[in-house]
């Protein structure tokens, strides 16, 4: 490995253990309405499937932390209650079983309110993440990062003075360069987890990018301990970035390193239109591909031409070729048979899922 992660303390979320070592989880957040409990926990299954590893739900109203109890029943990752201005709605989730807490406690209203919030979460054994943004503290200077860690650093010394120490923290903007300020500025005077993501990123294109870059200087920095890319839209993809950006970086597999050419004038088969079928439907497989190929993923390659495709399929474990409207399907290093470009999506996750 090309750097050295930084030593947290070890926080558990429910059967997650972060910190000191442990894998950097991924995590999302739902975007149904959290009292709606059918349509939550479909879901959280979809991202369950996708392979998120904890997640996060709004609780807003007294039908949200009643929906609590029912949606932890039916779902096999660790539930985070999201909490903002109402301490009682903290203090209610935590009574309906959710696994951690997030609060700013900037918007909880008092010291007095936080303190109940605390001490409920100390009573259940379950940790609470201090969640700073940008647009909800209180400047004292000019310069946010400076700012942002001042204000987390407030919070830990009085939580600690209540004697609670199960605390993960984020400080997130939309900026790239205050968010990696911000993380590395905490990551030198804390050695609590820290939770990692930019807020309101922006849509799948760009905020991905934003989020790819942010998220991947902290972690190439050996800071991080757990993810979010937040994005507008379905949040399965939130996920499949996350995992994306902790391959990139050797941290963990996503199942598939899939590598595709750029096409050209030589390409004969519509190669865009193949990848985006290909990456839906093998999206549906994604929890079975990190179990079967936890450390070392899968290559595959999809190549549109005779150029650089049949050396890049035959040192793929499973690739094909493009040629005149045709393609050449490669199992471990060797011809198998030739594939039409209809057919290209099908024969590549039948070979995938019966790999070995």
């Amino acid at each position: 490995m090309f750097y050295d992660r930084k030593k947290t303390r070890v926080i558990k979320i429910g059967a997650v253990p972060i910190g000191a070592g442990n894998p950097v989880a991924v995590q999302s957040m739902t975007n149904t309405a959290t009292s709606d409990v059918r349509a939550t926990v479909n879901q959280i299954k979809k991202l369950e499937q996708a392979g998120c590893e904890i997640i996060r739900v709004a609780v807003p109203d007294v039908a949200s932390t009643k929906a609590l109890k029912k949606i932890g029943r039916a779902i096999k990752i660790p539930l985070v209650a999201d909490i903002h201005f109402d301490y009682k709605l903290a203090i209610e989730s935590i009574n309906n079983g959710a696994d951690k807490i997030r609060i700013n406690p900037g918007n909880i209203g008092s010291n007095d309110k936080t303190k109940q919030v605390i001490q409920a979460a100390k009573k259940a054994g379950i940790p609470v993440r201090i969640g700073i943004n940008s647009g909800s503290i209180k400047r004292k200077s000019q310069i946010l990062s400076r700012d942002m860690v001042s204000t987390a650093l407030d919070y830990i010394r009085m939580f600690e003075d209540w004697d609670f120490h199960k605390i993960v923290v984020s400080l997130k903007t939309s900026d790239v360069k205050s968010t990696i300020d911000s993380y590395m500025a905490l990551a030198k005077k804390t050695n609590y987890p820290l939770h990692l993501g930019l807020t309101e990123s922006g849509p799948p294109g760009s905020g991905t990018i934003k989020s790819a870059l942010g998220i991947g200087i902290l972690l190439f920095n050996g800071i991080g301990d757990t993810i979010r890319v937040s994005l507008t839209g379905n949040p399965v993809e939130e996920v499949s970035a996350g995992y994306r950006i902790l391959q990139a970086l050797t941290l963990r597999s996503y199942g598939i390193d899939l590598i595709s050419c750029p096409t050209c004038a030589r390409c004969s088969v519509g190669l865009a239109e193949i990848m985006k079928k290909f990456e839906n439907d093998i999206s549906g497989y994604s929890s079975e591909l990190m179990k079967r190929f936890p450390e070392k993923p899968l290559k595959v390659a999809v190549m549109g031409c005779e150029v650089n495709g049949p050396g890049e399929a035959r040192h793929a474990d499973i690739g094909i070729a493009g040629g005149k409207h045709t393609g050449l399907l490669f199992k471990k290093g060797k011809p198998v048979r030739k594939v039409p470009p209809g057919e290209w999506v099908r024969a590549l996750i039948s070979e995938i899922r019966r790999y070995r």
